[in-house]
């Protein structure tokens, strides 16, 4: 049904939306940086905060204090539970039209679930308070991610759902490409102590989000295909399957 397109439109959005009036929330309060300062002598937040400090413009610096941190929680859990129905979706449309590639396909869903659990642990954990926590949820969804999108790529390459793969695709690879070399070098400056390594950081986690987004909605034109009972043709698969397990056991 068409009006399925409708829902990875609403997935990047939300992600859109949310992160950026988040660090719109943190910025006009003062609590992050500015993403167009590029200024070492910008008074960073260290270990000794002061009222006068900002923290390196990061998505998760901007939902640490109050009351952005709340908005921001909301964000990352509702991205993550969309993103959660997208993978359990995409799987569905798969196994209902390519099950032959089910074995990419389930383990791209593997990665796209620990990728929303992780998401989830991030959102839920205050990179102010629970930084460790934070951190490993941020980037075991990270890493999560790439593979995922690099999964999802080669299915494309596999497969017709809409016709349209041959545009699709190497858009896709592109997409693919940059979401790792991104990851791999926000995570190399994320580690880096001078403030203008944390800023370009931050620059890489907001173009990787970005282009993540821009991934999820290239999938509006295959969801245009999708319908509902995919999804109840998937559970009663797995429900016939029980029996036979049972028997081969």
């Amino acid at each position: 049904m068409v009006v399925w397109i409708i829902f990875p439109i609403c997935l990047s959005l939300t992600s859109f939306i949310g992160t950026w009036t988040v660090y719109g929330l943190a910025f006009s309060n003062k609590h992050v940086c500015s993403l167009t300062d590029w200024s070492a002598n910008t008074s960073r937040c260290t270990m000794n905060r002061s009222t006068d400090c900002c923290f390196p413009p990061t998505i998760s610096s901007s939902g640490i204090h109050p009351p952005e941190n709340s908005l921001f929680t909301a964000a990352i859990n509702a991205g993550a539970f969309l993103f959660l129905l997208f993978t359990i979706f995409h799987h569905a449309h798969i196994m209902e039209k390519h099950a032959h590639h089910s074995l990419i396909s389930r383990t791209a869903l593997v990665f796209g679930i620990v990728s929303s659990l992780g998401a989830f642990a991030a959102g839920n954990c205050n990179p102010g308070y629970l930084t460790l926590l934070h951190n490993l949820g941020a980037a075991i969804s990270f890493i999560c991610i790439c593979f995922y999108s690099t999964l999802l790529t080669s299915l494309t390459g596999r497969y017709v759902l809409s016709g349209y793969e041959w545009i699709l695709y190497p858009l896709r690879i592109v997409s693919t490409v940059l979401q790792v070399i991104m990851t791999i070098s926000y995570t190399c400056l994320y580690v880096q102590d001078d403030y203008i390594y944390s800023h370009l950081a931050a620059v890489f986690e907001w173009m990787l989000s970005f282009n993540l987004e821009l991934f999820e909605i290239s999938f509006a034109v295959e969801f245009a295909f999708f319908s509902s009972y995919m999804v109840s043709n998937l559970l009663n698969t797995r429900e016939e399957e029980k029996p036979l397990m049972l028997r081969l056991s």
